[in-house]
């Protein structure tokens, strides 16, 4: 299970600030959830349709301790819903012979992970929906723009951070209404 660090945190703080005018019965995922710390900043700030999904079990179990809506899915192989804010802090590392933890890596160029979601995210967002995606310098940055350009999201840069060798980006995705 993935325990919050610098990247967590800047997706954190990212996330009050959107959901700083916000009507506070949207409908929130918390893909990849983790310990849960997306989920719980939108609890602090008061949000009340909040749901956590995970692939890992003991995630799963420690966001139903915290009394989490949480369900175990593969990205969305189990979610049937639709979202107006879906929050991703996914494995966006390069698979390496020292780390192929299945919270961090996200594949063996380490945008992989962060394609299919974004492939499969448009069909659980609500008109008007939002997704809050993080991801790393590490995880080919331009790989992952072009292909969210090429699925019809609109992406805004809303944070970023230099941490040791890496920078961390925080990007809304949307899907202009027609």
């Amino acid at each position: 299970m993935y325990k919050p660090r610098e990247d967590s945190y800047l997706l954190s703080s990212a996330l009050a600030v959107y959901l700083k005018d916000k009507d506070r019965r949207i409908n929130i995922l918390d893909m990849g959830s983790g310990s849960g710390i997306q989920a719980e900043t939108c609890i602090k700030l008061r949000f009340k349709n909040v749901k956590a999904a995970d692939i890992d079990e003991e995630a799963i179990k420690t966001l139903r301790k915290k009394k989490f809506k949480a369900i175990k899915s593969n990205l969305f192989s189990d979610i049937k819903e639709k979202f107006d804010l879906i929050i991703f802090n996914p494995p966006y590392l390069p698979e390496h012979k020292y780390d192929r933890e299945k919270d961090t890596t996200g594949g063996k160029e380490g945008y992989e992970t962060i394609v299919r979601f974004l492939k499969q995210a448009k069909k659980h967002l609500n008109k008007n929906g939002a997704i809050l995606l993080l991801f790393s310098s590490f995880s080919k940055p331009s790989i992952i723009k072009r292909e969210a350009k090429k699925l019809g999201y609109n992406i805004k840069l809303l944070a970023k951070k230099r941490i040791f060798f890496e920078k961390l980006y925080v990007c809304l995705l949307s899907v202009p209404i027609l």
